[in-house]
């Protein structure tokens, strides 16, 4: 009977720490999240967004917010213009603010993390908020070296 708690107990406790380790990955901003997995710890770093129909690209560059905790700050810079953002990912939804002046917004970046790129990629459609009639297609992809 003592042989058998035992070997109950062992069991249990793999399964247990195979659980654990689980969770861990798919917590763990380096790793390979699902669409749906993603949180503001992955949007973290550089990306670069290319615009339809624009020669230059926009570069992204996103940390942690300091106010809201499932949220990112950051910057956008095209050309000599740079713009202040904030955002967040819920479910694979990517939501980014743009502001030019820092109190008003000046567009909306609105996409879908793209299923298997492993948070690395993002499509959706970047608005002007003065002209909601001037939206863009984007991708946006994490720069390498990034987490």
């Amino acid at each position: 009977m003592t042989h058998t708690k035992t070997l109950f107990f062992i069991a249990l406790c793999a399964s247990m720490a195979s659980a654990m380790a689980q969770k861990a990955v798919k917590e763990a901003p380096g790793a390979c999240p699902e669409a749906a997995e993603m949180d503001h710890r992955h949007l973290q770093g550089r990306w670069r967004a290319d615009l339809e129909g624009q020669g230059t690209p926009v570069l992204l560059r996103l940390g942690p917010h300091p106010e809201l905790a499932e949220s990112v700050r950051g910057t956008a810079q095209r050309g000599g213009t740079t713009a202040q953002i904030v955002g967040d990912v819920d479910a694979g939804a990517l939501t980014l603010e743009e502001s030019l002046n820092g109190t008003n917004i000046s567009a909306t970046w609105i996409g879908q993390v793209v299923d298997g790129s492993c948070g690395k990629e993002v499509r959706g459609t970047w608005s002007n908020a003065q002209s909601p009639d001037r939206s863009i297609p984007f991708v946006l992809r994490k720069q390498a070296g990034q987490p």
